[in-house]
């Protein structure tokens, strides 16, 4: 098993029991130590003293564990960045009213304002000029969607 699996298979119960999602582990070996990057995620945006929590957490895990033997490390506890695919059910529920960006597997890109989904499909509200467009896309068709960042929202889809 791979250092990776290792310790996400130690602190992945951890972090679920607290309430959290653990999105991701990355390791980098600079020099004689090692960055133990995790990427947790939550049911609302983190804020700081969640990250805190989970750091603890994790933390406390990896110092008990002999996981990383007697190798120096770093750790770093962040969420995911603006730019992560919407890949899992929780994603999508989370960005529900959010503006997404979709390549489909044909190439073309639709960004519209995701109003609702299901299991299968996504509806996405595109305003172009005032024209307002709906699109149902099925998420076999899509091969990457992400969340646009928007500085100037306007709560209406008719904006």
């Amino acid at each position: 098993m791979s250092l990776m699996q290792s310790i996400t298979n130690l602190i992945s119960p951890a972090v679920t029991e607290a309430g959290f999602y653990l999105e991701e582990v990355q390791i980098a070996s600079p020099g004689s130590h090692r960055i133990v990057t995790c990427v947790v995620d939550g049911p609302t945006p983190l804020n700081l003293d969640q990250v805190t929590v989970v750091s603890r957490i994790i933390s406390e895990l990896l110092d008990s564990a002999d996981v990383l033997g007697e190798t120096p490390f770093t750790l770093e506890v962040t969420s995911p960045g603006v730019d992560r695919p919407l890949t899992e059910v929780r994603h999508w529920t989370k960005n529900l009213t959010r503006l997404i960006k979709t390549t489909l597997n044909d190439g073309s890109i639709i960004t519209g304002r995701l109003t609702e989904f299901d299991e299968s499909n996504a509806t996405l509200v595109e305003n172009i000029k005032g024209r307002i467009k709906n699109h149902t896309v099925a998420f076999a068709d899509i091969k990457r969607a992400v969340v646009e960042i928007e500085f100037n929202r306007k709560d209406a889809i008719d904006e």
